[in-house]
């Protein structure tokens, strides 16, 4: 059942190879736990899968639907919990939307297909998730 294998090379570093395609993704921890920062942290890549799967929920919509989202940008952040044990508390997604015509219509379908993501429903529903529009029409 092996997707991807991860492989610890020391220094707080991984690396994570696809089995099926070989892309090689590496992880560094964050200089708060001891880490060299030189790379995405798993917090870090927790937060962009989350983006990255919301964004591509709404495209898979928007290409059922004839509408075209191309060019859209999600700005991700996050926050950890500063109680024990530690985890991430709150992951913030902002959509800036290209400038198109969309109806309410298709704004809210939209809006509604970015939190219907497989990430975002197999988070704890213990951590805040906040998906923010910015619509330029």
């Amino acid at each position: 059942m092996s997707e991807i294998v991860a492989q610890y090379l020391g220094g707080l570093r991984v690396k994570n190879t696809h089995v099926a395609n070989g892309a090689i993704m590496l992880t560094d921890a964050s200089a708060e736990v001891q880490g060299r920062d030189e790379g995405f942290s798993p917090v870090d890549i927790l937060a962009a899968a989350l983006g990255s799967c919301a964004v591509t929920t709404m495209g898979v919509y928007a290409q059922n639907h004839g509408l075209d989202i191309a060019g859209t940008t999600v700005e991700i952040g996050f926050a950890m919990s500063e109680k024990s044990p530690r985890r991430v508390e709150r992951i913030e997604l902002i959509f800036t939307m290209p400038d198109r015509d969309y109806s309410d219509k298709d704004k809210q379908s939209l809006e509604r297909a970015a939190g219907a993501c497989s990430v975002h429903n197999s988070l704890h529903p213990d951590m805040e998730q906040r998906l923010i529009f910015k619509w330029v029409k």
